[in-house]
């Protein structure tokens, strides 16, 4: 559900990474644009750790979606996500080479905050 922040009713996908860090006791900004902007920006191709945030969009300035990075399953990195309105918070793959095609928007890269 878009704007979606409650458990047991639904989430968007900065609303799930907002209530995973929110439960974790850290603090993160509620929308995917903001999450991106308020996180460590790691470089291209640094090593990602669970937890981290991974991002997606048009460019840096149009960040779209965001996604809870888990490890690598079967060989492809992973991340936890809440795809689109009245689609299941699922586990799936993405890319991890910055620029790479992800449906409609590009992989723009990760953040990893502080706890």
């Amino acid at each position: 559900m878009w704007g979606g922040e409650t458990p047991g009713v639904g989430f968007d996908c900065s609303g799930l990474t907002w209530a995973a860090y929110r439960a974790a006791r850290v603090g993160l900004p509620r929308v995917a644009q903001a999450q991106f902007d308020a996180g460590l920006r790691l470089p291209a191709g640094a090593e990602l750790q669970p937890g981290d945030l991974v991002f997606f969009g048009g460019g840096p300035d149009d960040v779209t979606h965001v996604g809870l990075y888990l490890g690598v399953r079967d060989g492809r990195p992973v991340m936890v996500d809440a795809p689109h309105r009245g689609a299941a918070v699922r586990v799936e793959a993405f890319p991890t080479t910055v620029g790479a095609a992800w449906g409609n928007e590009i992989y723009l890269g990760a953040t990893r905050l502080a706890g």
